[in-house]
């Protein structure tokens, strides 16, 4: 196999696994903090602030992956 279709797999599953695990933690989180505001009204400003740091730094999980896979893009041109 040639190293440039090697790379183009490697980039090509990097955002795939880099793309789905967040987002099946985002929505499991989601949905744990839309049971916590339908519990507790009261408390929903600060689930709401902690939901977006969560969500956030899942996100980073994926910015990451992008960028490894920019990288090893960048080795076949």
């Amino acid at each position: 196999m040639d190293t440039n279709a090697i790379y183009a797999l490697a980039a090509a599953l990097t955002i795939t696994l880099s793309t789905i695990a967040p987002a099946i933690a985002q929505g499991v989180t989601a949905r744990s903090a839309m049971e916590a505001i339908a519990r507790q009204p009261e408390a929903a400003g600060d689930v709401r602030s902690t939901l977006v740091i969560a969500l956030a730094l899942m996100e980073a999980l994926t910015i990451y992956g992008l960028l490894i896979a920019f990288m090893l893009l960048g080795k076949i041109a």
